[in-house]
């Protein structure tokens, strides 16, 4: 069917069961973004209290900072299934319309990556989500006809990392738009101490801090570095995870004091030892370290940017005297 190949329905694999296990289900379990959260949870209530469908939110920021996971409490708040999809798998207006019309009333529609949605597509959710109907052209040239849908109330919950690649149209029609922001160590703790009882492992408390210093800011990749650890600590000690052992697990998997891997290493190194230290654009610098020029925008360079070890200018990308610093190079 048309339906579940927009729609998401795969079979998981076992880390991806295991971050459906570790996920928060209500806005009193998730951890951080203190003020998306409290607004969320005041539109919310405000939303049930007039019996009317949320308005449509919008959800930007750096990967892994809890995106989805936001979605799917916004839809355990209201008390109404979630249906997701993914921009890029949205090619045909066919594609829409199968997913819009498996809505029921109240439902939330996640789509994920929504800045990656052809433009065409874009015009078509408009009266979807203005006015709840569809209008899609049926038949071939010459003997096409329009057709209207009318579609349930539902909320729309968009998610990206590039929110200024969304057009002005479809930015302007969610009523809710929230960014996303790094997490302090604090919280980070808070969520490893948490994925650790959840999943029934003991982790003491420096270990846990040390995760949380290592992790970029980032819940995914602090979740994601406690499952390496946990390996670790299972086949090279009693299964209890310590400092001792995050430290070697942290050391091997070569993740540093500030959270900076083997990439992130190497694209500093390209832009010092290759560049003179820039400023380089972004393009050149995919070339010289071999990785897409959308992952080293959305994944590496603003933990980068927020770390103050590179800057961006008009010219192109520059490396800081604090990334000097970190790599041990010193500033001819």
């Amino acid at each position: 069917m048309q339906e579940e190949s927009v729609i998401t329905n795969y079979r998981l694999d076992d880390d991806q069961v295991m971050d459906n296990t570790i996920r928060p289900e209500s806005i009193r379990e998730y951890v951080g973004q203190e003020d998306v959260k409290e607004n969320i949870r005041i539109f919310v209530e405000a939303a049930k209290m007039r019996n009317e469908p949320l308005d449509h939110v919008l959800l930007y920021g750096p990967p892994g900072l809890g995106k989805t996971t936001l979605a799917f409490i916004i839809a355990h708040e209201l008390g109404t299934n979630i249906k997701t999809a993914s921009g890029p798998s949205i090619e045909k207006s066919g594609d829409l319309a199968a997913i819009l019309s498996s809505l029921e009333p109240g439902d939330v529609l996640f789509i994920d990556e929504i800045h990656r949605m052809p433009r065409y597509i874009e015009e078509i959710l408009y009266p979807a989500m203005e006015d709840f109907s569809l209008d899609i052209i049926v038949g071939s040239e010459g003997n096409s006809r329009n057709i209207k849908i009318d579609l349930p109330p539902f909320t729309l919950v968009g998610a990206t990392t590039r929110a200024g690649d969304l057009s002005a149209p479809l930015r302007d029609r969610f009523g809710i738009v929230s960014k996303l922001q790094y997490y302090t160590v604090e919280e980070l703790t808070l969520i490893v101490k948490r994925t650790a009882k959840v999943l029934g492992v003991e982790i003491e408390d420096d270990a846990a801090v040390e995760l949380a210093k290592r992790s970029r800011g980032t819940p995914r990749i602090a979740n994601r570095l406690f499952k390496r650890v946990r390996d670790f600590a299972l086949v090279k000690g009693d299964g209890v995870v310590n400092l001792e052992i995050t430290k070697e697990a942290l050391e091997r998997l070569q993740v540093d004091d500030l959270g900076l891997d083997r990439t992130d290493h190497e694209l500093l190194l390209a832009v010092i030892e290759k560049f003179n230290g820039g400023p380089v654009g972004v393009e050149a610098l995919s070339s010289s370290i071999g990785e897409e020029v959308t992952t080293i925008e959305d994944v590496y360079e603003p933990y980068l940017l927020q770390t103050g070890l590179l800057k961006r200018t008009s010219r192109g990308r520059i490396a800081t005297d604090k990334a000097y610093q970190v790599l041990g190079i010193e500033k001819k």
